[in-house]
């Protein structure tokens, strides 16, 4: 059976919408894949094994296979109801706890920072149709994992974020190239709230609404750089440019190598 959820909102109108499948233990890689295109969400994901809280999870986009998605692990594990759960991901293991009030929070694998090479940048600013005079210097680009990869872009004003308008086939390649899952683009509107906006054209859409991955990936870049304290929460806002808001929790804990990324999900009729 194919499930519908709204992730990181309390809305069916909001959030990002992901396909979940509790049983997919007699698909094939094809059929996955096929039903992800007719969904035609950013990701769905498909529990392939299960053995107690411990679940074999795949995530499949319109267009290929997906290491690691947030969005759709918060959909998951709010289908499976409270309690915990541990996702083994092509990226690793994702412990994810949902509480009674439906809100869950996962665990990334342990994130890492590296470099953003000038020429791979001049590039991506070309896709995106940005220059530098659009960067943020407080927030050096740099290239961040938790997962999945994102390179990291901070703009220094809102408008430049509202008026994303990308060429999607010089984009999709330089992703495609690199390996990027996303393009996490950012504002820092405050010491710990930053507005984002995510291009995921190797996966067949134009934006994800909520990207949980790259949610994660920020805050191990923010720790890397010594952008935030040892013990931090962060209020991500995605989505509204889409007219589906989105709310993102993430939560750095000192001596914890993991980043903690909190929402709820409610079930799309």
């Amino acid at each position: 059976m194919i499930s519908r959820y709204a992730a990181f909102t309390d809305t069916p109108s909001g959030g990002n919408p992901a396909g979940v499948v509790l049983d997919a233990s007699a698909l094939t890689d094809a059929r996955m894949l096929e039903i992800a295109a007719e969904l035609g969400y950013s990701e769905t994901a498909f529990v392939t094994e299960r053995d107690g809280d411990r679940l074999r999870v795949r995530y499949f986009s319109p267009l290929t296979e997906i290491p690691f998605c947030g969005h759709a692990t918060v959909a998951t594990a709010v289908a499976l109801g409270p309690g915990d759960h541990l996702f083994v991901t092509n990226a690793g293991e994702v412990p994810v706890t949902v509480d009674t009030q439906g809100v869950a929070t996962l665990t990334s694998v342990p994130p890492a920072v590296s470099a953003l090479p000038e020429a791979e940048l001049g590039a991506l600013l070309g896709a995106l149709r940005w220059d530098s005079g659009d960067l943020d210097p407080a927030l050096a680009p740099r290239v961040a994992y938790a997962g999945a990869y994102h390179p990291i872009l901070a703009v220094t004003s809102r408008k430049r974020l509202a008026d994303l308008d990308y060429d999607v086939p010089a984009l999709k390649s330089l992703m495609t190239e690199h390996g990027w899952t996303t393009v996490q683009l950012v504002f820092r509107d405050s010491a710990d709230t930053f507005d984002v906006r995510d291009p995921f054209p190797i996966g067949g859409v134009y934006e994800d609404p909520a990207t949980g991955a790259a949610a994660a990936a920020l805050g191990g870049y923010l720790r890397e750089l010594g952008l935030v304290a040892g013990d931090a929460t962060l209020h991500l806002r995605q989505g509204d440019d889409l007219g589906r808001p989105s709310r993102i929790t993430v939560r750095l804990v000192a001596g914890e190598p993991g980043v903690r990324v909190s929402g709820t999900a409610v079930p799309i009729s």
